[in-house]
């Protein structure tokens, strides 16, 4: 009992000084990894069994089925329709280039690994996590065009990045066991069936919930957990039916808004009290167990995890923005604020739970850690500072600048 003691004490000490650490540059997932580390020392009953045990799986898979869920029900997909739209611009071309150049800077700096292993680790350090930079997307200072440009792309690029990880696994698991005859069927299986279950409880649910509500069946207060459920339901069909959860549930928040408009409403109001729960208890367990194996971070390690949150992300970003008319400082911005967090944590974790037994395991994961712990603190200290220099940088814009434009009556920004 010890560890869940020491978690809820550390979230209500965190409650009652939330407000002051807001204003300060020390961001939740930072305190909360830090805690972690410090707590290392005195749980060693749980560092021996329970970061061995399902324990943080569980709760950091829950975690992101909430958080893809959420984001995708609260998407107006026709800002992805516009090719002019940055968004758009960040989840194609940028996000294609990112896995890329991930992928091959992996190679170059770890040569062990094999040119799938490359693009598992390319492909689950490819998502951005705009909570590590929440102020940046909420700050009035920012222009709203680049805000939404990056909260969008936050907010769906977890979802898009697990059909390339499960590809490349498929595919260096094959390669491994000498064939490759099980790679359609797996493919099937995971996407297919996790889309076809996305699918189902996203119009079946939305349509009950709006159903009853039109007869005034459900208590206001219950609609929320209602939708809530929905993705609930997703993680439980697709491990029965051996599919994977994380494209179940951003479907069924895609397709949940077909029939039943509010759902984007309810599962932002929870994804703003209980999803930070969840999320904030996966960065404390993260902190101790990044403790546990510190020892094993050789400067190869930390020399990939630079070029990852630098020039792999950076510049695919800049190629993405060509045509924009974007300034310098916004370009720039846009590709240095791309943190890596929860959604990398997760499909690590998942990558491990395969059990593929493939040569370049450790690699993998350790590269993933240290790039995941240097971007909590990296893009955490330089959000405010990151701000106030960006501010500067585009003062003097006329207002016929991009930055300057103003966005469509309903935005389509989504908080992940």
């Amino acid at each position: 009992m010890l560890p869940l003691t020491l978690l809820v004490a550390l979230f209500f000490v965190y409650t009652l000084l939330s407000r002051r650490l807001e204003q300060t540059i020390l961001t939740a997932p930072i305190l909360f990894t830090v805690a972690g580390m410090l707590l290392f020392p005195l749980l060693p009953a749980f560092v021996k069994l329970g970061l061995n045990s399902q324990v943080f799986l569980r709760l950091a898979e829950l975690g992101l089925v909430l958080l893809l869920f959420t984001d995708a029900s609260r998407t107006d997909l026709s800002v992805l329709r516009r090719a002019e739209a940055l968004p758009a611009r960040l989840l194609s071309v940028g996000m294609l280039l990112t896995i890329a150049a991930g992928a091959i800077a992996a190679k170059l700096i770890f040569p062990a690994l094999s040119v799938w292993e490359a693009g598992i680790l390319g492909a689950i350090l490819a998502p951005t996590d705009a909570g590590l930079g929440q102020i940046i997307v909420s700050s009035a200072r920012v222009p709203m065009k680049i805000r939404q440009a990056l909260n969008v792309e936050a907010g769906l690029n977890d979802g898009l990045s697990v059909p390339f990880m499960l590809f490349f696994m498929t595919l260096a698991a094959a390669k491994s066991e000498g064939g490759a005859a099980s790679l359609m069927q797996y493919m099937v299986e995971q996407l297919g069936l996790g889309a076809v279950i996305g699918i189902s409880v996203g119009l079946l649910g939305g349509a009950l919930l709006a159903f009853a509500q039109r007869r005034a069946w459900v208590a206001k207060s219950f609609l929320k957990i209602g939708v809530v459920a929905l993705p609930l339901l997703c993680m439980l069909f697709s491990e029965m039916a051996d599919a994977s959860m994380f494209i179940a549930s951003f479907v069924a928040g895609l397709a949940v808004q077909v029939t039943f408009k509010e759902a984007s409403q309810q599962s932002v109001e929870f994804a703003e009290e209980w999803g930070q729960v969840l999320n904030l208890s996966v960065f404390a367990l993260f902190g101790i167990i990044v403790v546990r194996d510190f020892s094993h971070f050789g400067a190869r390690f930390w020399i990939y995890a630079v070029i990852s949150l630098t020039v792999v992300r950076m510049l695919p970003v800049a190629l993405a923005l060509i045509g924009t008319r974007l300034s310098t400082a916004s370009v720039l911005f846009m590709g240095w604020f791309g943190p890596r967090g929860l959604a990398s944590i997760v499909l690590g974790l998942v990558y491990l739970e395969q059990e593929l037994h493939l040569p370049g395991e450790d690699i993998v994961r350790a590269a993933v850690m240290v790039t995941v712990l240097l971007s909590i603190f990296a893009h955490g200290l330089t959000a405010t500072p990151g701000i106030n220099w960006y501010t500067r940088a585009i003062a003097s814009l006329g207002n016929d600048a991009p930055e300057r434009q103003e966005l469509p009556t309903r935005s389509a920004a989504v908080q992940a």
